[in-house]
């Protein structure tokens, strides 16, 4: 089974703390670190590996809640500018999901882009640390702020 997978079963089973909302094609979830403060996952429900492995209608709800919750996390969290990726060759496996950063002028000055860049210019042994691990507190205000920014984009 595959990592997405693995979280997907630990959220249907209601133990995924990180869970902010479950929507009609995937799972919103707030990422287990927060140097990108807001950072978001979007798990698609089924094993799939590829976006055209499904049919166009499918397809296309799933694109537009996953751009609904790209603008919640943005009004949650302050962005200037979200950063969307959909790469599925990582460690949480071939399996549709997106990673949706919220950037900010500066998230990742002094690694010699001026802040500029993909999320990945920013050394992943400081980004993955435990200092970017939100605490329970942190992790609540953020899912409650992220789920009120989403229930006013479903309305």
């Amino acid at each position: 089974m595959c990592g997405i997978c693995e979280r997907i079963k630990e959220t249907k089973a209601g133990n995924n703390p990180f869970l902010v909302k479950e929507l009609e094609t995937g799972y919103v979830v707030i990422g287990d670190f927060q140097h990108f403060k807001g950072y978001t996952l979007f798990l698609y429900k089924d094993h799939v590996v590829e976006l055209f492995d499904l049919d166009e209608k499918t397809r296309a709800k799933h694109l537009y809640e996953m751009t609904l919750v790209a603008e919640a996390v943005k009004n949650a969290f302050g962005a200037e500018k979200m950063n969307y990726e959909c790469l599925g060759n990582g460690e949480g496996g071939a399996h549709i999901h997106w990673h949706l950063f919220p950037r900010r002028a500066g998230d990742i000055d002094n690694y010699g882009n001026n802040g500029r860049g993909p999320v990945w210019c920013y050394p992943s042994e400081k980004m993955y640390s435990d200092n970017n691990r939100p605490s329970n507190e942190e992790l609540e205000d953020m899912k409650a702020a992220l789920l009120r920014e989403l229930d006013k984009l479903l309305m």
